[in-house]
């Protein structure tokens, strides 16, 4: 006879919030609401609620699966192992059910309250970010981050087309430049955090291919970045504020790139400029559509 499965205590509802990964989805939320502010129509308060949260409950779903299905890896990782499921404080079949319920519902109440293009792009978000990024990428491949990071990227396009009914040229724009910032963003906290990778069997670039190249992708990608950065202002879709904001803002980013790009480390090395790009880089989204929900305020 095999010893039976000791059952685990209820979860505590902090617990359930602690899988949706409440710090990214603050970011997740604010870029959604600049979608959605920065379009060229008005949107009824109430439905403009229910639309940013159902994109918090859709990302908080996808967290949810991505801690689910990631649980053995969170473990091996000091910047994850206190998580409510490697920690013991919640089942993993509780966790699924909690995940699918909760994106379940945030398609079909953005569906019903919004529109359908809103509910669309959301269900594709969370299919992208469970589906290709945790299950398909994240184990496989050192492009895990790159392709991967689409799946955070939609939200402007979701706020966007719940105040039109579509998308356009800007929303696009905006889903590029999350796009193309997730890799440097990403790979900074990899260079600081390569050991917890490295013991979980994660393929980080840094991992795989190692220190050198990691920085020198960061210099790469902060490229590409910059220029869609600025493409919104340079193309006449913004206006004055948001342009200087972005020149300013992406100078900074450069720069800062830059030096983690041309530096070598020891291995008793603090990492001080890259955990200082990392959490520039989470400033950077913030400011850069605060800025363009300003602009459009002031010279619509």
């Amino acid at each position: 006879m095999t010893a039976a499965t000791p059952l685990l205590p209820p979860a505590d509802w902090r617990d359930f919030l602690a899988l949706t990964k409440p710090r990214v989805m603050t970011l997740v939320v604010f870029t959604g609401l600049c979608g959605m502010l920065a379009a060229p129509v008005g949107i009824h308060p109430v439905i403009g609620f229910t639309a940013i949260l159902c994109i918090a409950l859709g990302a908080g779903a996808a967290g949810a699966l991505n801690q689910w299905y990631e649980a053995d890896i969170d473990a091996k990782m000091r910047r994850t192992q206190k998580r409510p499921l490697p920690d013991g404080r919640m089942d993993r079949q509780a966790a699924l059910h909690f995940g699918v319920g909760l994106a379940a519902f945030s398609v079909i109440l953005m569906f019903v309250a919004v529109n359908f293009a809103a509910a669309a792009i959301l269900t594709v978000s969370i299919l992208f970010y469970v589906l290709i990024y945790t299950v398909w990428l994240k184990r496989r491949t050192p492009q895990n981050i790159v392709i991967g990071g689409a799946a955070g990227a939609f939200p402007p396009l979701i706020g966007w087309a719940a105040a039109t009914g579509h998308v356009a040229l800007l929303p696009v724009l905006l889903f590029s430049l999350v796009f193309l910032w997730t890799p440097p963003h990403f790979w900074a906290l990899a260079l600081f955090m390569n050991s917890d990778y490295t013991n979980a069997g994660v393929p980080m670039l840094p991992v795989v291919a190692g220190e050198r190249v990691t920085r020198r992708q960061i210099g790469l990608y902060t490229i590409p970045m910059a220029l869609v950065a600025i493409a919104p202002w340079a193309l006449g879709l913004t206006g004055a504020i948001y342009g200087t904001v972005a020149i300013a803002m992406t100078l900074a980013f450069a720069g800062l790139a830059t030096i983690v790009a041309t530096r070598t480390t020891t291995n008793d090395d603090t990492m001080k400029p890259e955990k200082t790009l990392f959490r520039y880089s989470i400033l950077y989204l913030f400011v850069m559509f605060g800025a363009l929900v300003v602009d459009r305020w002031v010279f619509a």
